[in-house]
């Protein structure tokens, strides 16, 4: 794959680069210049944005090609963050590096290509992730296994991406700095399978095989470094610490299923202040377990109760308005409150007052062109309830592409433009309607009025918020 797009890739980079990473190209000792630039197809915004951990460092331009580029008079080395909204992902910069970076939006990790100085091991982090994504798709029926088969299963497919890594590891040479990220990528995956098998197993067989667990089986916890600032705001880190919260949780309240119910999710924070001692981790890891739990579909009448001890626990003040933030937007979206108003529009780019369209019970329901197999199965789902609850109105709303693109959406899916909007500013709906997942569902009463804000369309018990 790599090599289909590198012809492609190259007549830019050679232009842009030649004087840039030229192997007689000389730095100063303490000269930390860097560059980074690249090439955006089917741009969904005119920018790209840099970050280290989670804080924009600049706003990169397109031009009227698509392209972009940008020189760091300072960089540190160490991970950093790119991200064309709504997607992104991660680019590890050592001293002078001058990266080029080709992506399509509308198949963004797939064809995310690194070209220039530091290219090997950007795109070696990038194959890694893509594995570990397509491991991920074949992990269902893997949980449903007996203890023995499911390990035999996991450590079978860490040993060949394990392989991988030790290969391009001597290929590149790269050193210890980028070998504690690379490695993260590959360990982090497999131990998070690991923590998520005994409550995922049970869950979809109703069998607890906790007691069938080898008695080494969370040796690996030992040898997790939680002090880590390198990995605070690396995916893979802090996807494993969520699912060994939830797994610790778990047993603590013996047995308790449910990862949403706010006796677990406290008990998270509370193993979360007691396992790490590192602020800066630790406040990473509390706000990551309040925004999935504020998030999620939850009772909030009591999230007051969490949120309190959330901020006893929590040092960063910038996080804590984060999350209180989402948490005054979740409590504007209680049953009987009208919703926050957003600006939204039809397909001929009209403002459309959606109070006012409102003349009997509403279903509200989200898609995007970025998750295709949702849009073509909501729109299905939702046919099947119009015939079934005549009484209700649909109304679709696109949350995050651009008006061009929601438009010819429309036409490549024969979507009717009746009951179809566009939300105009991704950002406002995401944060005063809390839209972070598609599959979520917004009920209104024939007054406007909200009946459920946080309905899931494809909650097998849906069809009971209608009736």
């Amino acid at each position: 794959m790599i090599k289909n797009y590198i012809k492609y890739f190259l007549p830019l980079s050679i232009v842009v680069f030649s004087t840039l990473t030229s192997c007689k190209k000389t730095f100063e000792a303490e000269n930390y210049v860097a560059y980074f630039g690249g090439e955006v197809q089917n741009p969904q915004s005119k920018f790209v944005l840099f970050l280290k951990d989670n804080e924009v460092i600049d706003t990169i331009y397109l031009d009227k090609n698509n392209r972009f580029m940008h020189k760091f008079d300072s960089l540190a080395p160490g991970l950093y963050t790119f991200k064309h909204e709504p997607e992104y992902q991660y680019v590890y910069f050592d001293k002078n590096d001058s990266l080029m970076v080709r992506m399509n939006a509308f198949d963004f990790d797939n064809s995310i290509v690194f070209c220039g100085r530091g290219d090997e091991k950007n795109n070696f982090l990038m194959e890694m992730y893509l594995k570990n994504e397509e491991d991920k798709a074949t992990m269902f029926d893997v949980f449903d296994r007996n203890v023995k088969s499911f390990i035999k299963n996991i450590d079978s497919s860490f040993a060949i991406r394990k392989s991988f890594y030790l290969k391009r590891r001597a290929e590149i040479g790269w050193d210890e700095n980028f070998d504690a990220v690379a490695k993260a990528s590959l360990d982090f995956h497999h131990i998070t399978k690991k923590e998520i098998y005994p409550y995922a197993h049970q869950f979809r067989t109703g069998e607890n095989i906790r007691t069938s667990l080898p008695s080494d089986y969370y040796t690996h916890r030992k040898e997790v470094d939680f002090e880590n600032n390198n990995l605070t705001n690396f995916s893979p880190f802090i996807k494993y610490i969520s699912v060994m919260l939830n797994n610790i949780a778990f047993e603590k309240n013996k047995g308790s299923i449910d990862e949403n119910s706010i006796e677990n999710n406290i008990e998270k924070l509370n193993i979360t202040d007691t396992l790490i001692k590192n602020k800066k981790v630790k406040n990473v890891v509390l706000n990551n377990v309040a925004l999935m739990y504020l998030l999620e579909d939850q009772n909030m009448y009591n999230n007051q109760k969490f949120i309190e001890r959330y901020l006893q626990l929590s040092t960063d003040k910038e996080q804590q308005k984060e999350v209180t933030e989402i948490y005054n937007s979740v409590q504007n979206l209680k049953v009987g409150n009208h919703l926050p108003i957003i600006d939204l529009v039809d397909a001929n780019n009209q403002k459309v007052d959606l109070k006012a369209t409102i003349t009997k019970p509403t279903v509200l329901y989200f898609w995007t062109t970025h998750a295709e197999s949702h849009l073509v199965i909501a729109h299905d789902k939702i046919k099947e309830l119009k015939e079934k609850y005549p009484n209700y109105n649909f109304i679709a709303i696109n949350i995050d592409d651009t008006q061009p693109n929601w438009n010819n959406a429309l036409k490549k899916y024969k979507l009717s433009p009746t009951n179809e909007l566009h939300a105009v500013n991704f950002e406002a709906i995401r944060k005063k309607w809390v839209i972070t997942k598609v599959h979520r569902i917004i009920i209104l009463n024939n007054d406007g009025t909200i009946k459920n804000g946080f309905a899931n369309l494809f909650d097998m018990n849906f069809e009971n918020n209608l009736k």
